[in-house]
């Protein structure tokens, strides 16, 4: 398959899932966006960027149910957290952050999978800093940054309106952040740009498709069978 063609489906099935779940664009498109990418910088950026304009779509048409005042705390962490974890990407060995990659993405289907409904979070400060540190580390080195925050955003967010207004928005501010920071540290190349062009298309098409069966899909057994992808992918990264 044209790796083009194969961009434009992974952008489609990433915001798909974004726009039905609220989150999981940078954990799907991540599985296969490294193999396609001239280097690890490189896809995280992509996928950054891409993300980042999913999330505008949501954030524009629900403005009005955004909570600001729940967002603060968590982003100051995020930020710090996120920045220093893109630094350290120029250290790393692609390599070695592929195979973390793998482990990563087999660790986030067995939480879901198994763990996930067990935990509950109180919104209190302390779980926005650990939350968004978390997240931080998350989205700088694998750009996956939702599963801890979303853990915080459910538990603040008694509304869905609510809820996915707001965590659109922490994804879309915290990506910008990141964007900066790895177009200082050089991950924003012509092969980004490039990308970003054959992918924003599939962003498009996704979200439009996410909002409409947004009401009609069941979100449980979507998420499994993200979940069953993730792990797959996880396996097939290590092995290649």
């Amino acid at each position: 398959m044209d790796a083009h063609l194969y961009l434009l489906l992974l952008c489609i099935g990433a915001s798909f899932v974004q726009r039905v779940t609220g989150f999981g664009f940078g954990i799907f498109i991540m599985t296969w966006l490294t193999a396609l990418m001239p280097s690890y910088g490189e896809a995280t950026a992509l996928s950054g960027i891409l993300a980042l304009c999913t999330s505008l779509i949501v954030a524009v048409r629900m403005w009005r149910h955004i909570r600001w005042n729940h967002l603060w705390l968590i982003l100051v962490a995020f930020m710090a957290f996120s920045a220093i974890c893109i630094f350290a990407l120029t250290q790393i060995h692609d390599t070695v952050l592929n195979t973390i990659l793998g482990c990563v993405l087999i660790f986030a289907s067995i939480y879901f999978l198994f763990i996930n409904g067990h935990i509950h979070l109180k919104p209190s400060r302390s779980t926005q800093v650990a939350a968004g540190s978390l997240s931080g580390i998350m989205g700088g080195l694998f750009a996956m940054q939702g599963p801890p925050a979303v853990l915080y955003f459910l538990a603040s967010e008694t509304d869905k309106n609510h809820y996915m207004a707001t965590v659109q928005t922490y994804f879309l501010i915290g990506n910008i952040g990141m964007a900066m920071v790895r177009a200082y540290n050089g991950f924003v190349t012509p092969a980004v740009g490039y990308g970003f062009l054959y992918g924003i298309g599939g962003v498009i098409i996704g979200n439009v498709i996410g909002a409409l069966v947004f009401r009609r899909i069941s979100i449980n057994l979507l998420r499994t069978l993200v979940y069953i992808y993730l792990a797959i992918s996880g396996v097939m990264i290590l092995l290649r």
